[in-house]
């Protein structure tokens, strides 16, 4: 009980100061899991990460539920996704409730919050490079993932070109031995697997049909929030234009309480999936926000707990471990993609801005200050910007 605790008081603080979107949160996740509680090694982290890379749903959610597991079991898993998600949901839900209407999009504040993920992608992206991709072979790898994922955004060119790595990296690498082996151990079974793989097909397949028959808005936005969360591969970005789509032209939403929830999204630590919280809140209060979270969660979940035990089996093995070494390579190519647009785009719009960048990154990556001093000053120095 003891180690759960642990697990969900780390991971809750993760779910408070874990600003600046998925590819922020990894590096979040590596600096706490790996570095300071050393709960699984530099490999076993990386080979964490380019399975939930391949899987769809929130790749940072997918990493900390994988972490919990490997640490305390299911139960820690459990724990582990509660204590990351839970601030932002609570957050959201009162901001669908308290600040439905109001203009929280423009804030000066929110737009200091989106330069403080600059700084902190950028900080995550320096160390992942020199682990991940030390020879030339994997800088090119990832060169070439940063390209395609760049030039060709659609649903499924970042899956496709995880492929195409894992391809290149077994025949380039398939002979070479890792200088430091991972020691991940998965603590569930493989038949506990399968279920939750049948689970995850078997509601795919079903909830749609349920929505047909029993003609129940509960269901419907079940089965909404369910598909979006088991088709959404690139994160919590990908997934807010697909929410779009499913509820604003039916009604359910606004176009502007949309517009309110992504600006307020973007505001607060945790994951984007979240994001839910506040349409389901929008539609029907607390309960709403609540089934939302659940339900666009729980594809996670199950991928997780259904594909590491196979995962994990498969990385040891030195045929496969090209293959992971090439993947590697290429997630560092597309978190640089990532880090460009929407994270950069979205967030240096002038000289100040880019000024402003650079001083949270010196405070974060040579001044080590505390995340939640660097997240504190960015909110704030955004505001006073704002009245420039």
């Amino acid at each position: 009980m003891k180690q759960l605790f642990e697990i969900l008081i780390v991971s809750t603080r993760l779910g408070l100061t874990s600003f600046g979107g998925p590819i922020a949160h990894l590096g979040y996740f590596h600096e706490e899991y790996v570095r300071k509680k050393k709960w699984l090694d530099e490999q076993g982290y990386a080979n964490l990460v380019a399975l939930c890379q391949f899987l769809p749903g929130p790749a940072s959610s997918q990493v900390g539920i994988g972490v919990g597991v490997l640490r305390g079991g299911l139960l820690g898993g459990i724990f582990a996704f509660l204590g990351f998600t839970i601030p932002s949901v609570i957050a959201l839900i009162l901001f669908a409730i308290i600040l439905k209407g109001m203009d929280v999009g423009n804030a000066g504040w929110i737009h200091g919050l989106k330069i403080v993920a600059v700084a902190v992608v950028a900080h995550a992206i320096l160390g992942m490079v020199q682990k991940l991709t030390p020879d030339l072979t994997r800088k090119s790898i990832a060169l070439f993932a940063l390209l395609a994922t760049l030039l060709w955004q659609t649903a499924f060119s970042q899956v496709s070109v995880i492929v195409v790595a894992a391809v290149v990296g077994f025949f380039i690498y398939k002979e070479q031995k890792e200088d430091s082996p991972s020691s991940i151990q998965f603590p569930l079974s493989r038949t506990a697997a399968v279920v939750c793989l049948g689970l995850f097909f078997g509601l795919l397949i079903l909830l749609p049909i349920l929505r047909e028959l029993t003609a129940s808005s509960w269901v419907a936005m079940f089965d909404s929030f369910y598909r979006s969360g088991s088709l959404v591969f690139g994160g919590g970005h990908v997934v807010l234009p697909l929410l779009e789509r499913e509820f604003v032209p039916t009604g359910w939403l606004s176009k502007e309480e949309f517009l309110a929830g992504y600006g307020a999204a973007q505001a607060v630590p945790g994951p984007l999936f979240t994001f839910a919280a506040y349409i389901g809140a929008v539609v029907d209060g607390w309960a709403g926000g609540l089934l939302a979270t659940f339900a666009i969660f729980l594809p996670a979940f199950l991928l997780v707990l259904g594909t590491l035990p196979f995962w994990t089996s498969l990385s040891a093995n030195p045929k496969i471990k090209g293959a992971v070494m090439g993947v590697n390579a290429a997630v560092v190519g597309i978190l640089i993609a990532a880090f460009y647009d929407p994270i950069w785009t979205s967030s240096i719009f002038d000289p100040m801005d880019f000024a402003f960048a650079a001083l949270l990154f010196c405070m974060l990556a040579y001044w080590r200050l505390p995340p939640w001093i660097v997240v504190v000053t960015g909110s704030v120095g955004g505001y006073l910007i704002s009245l420039i």
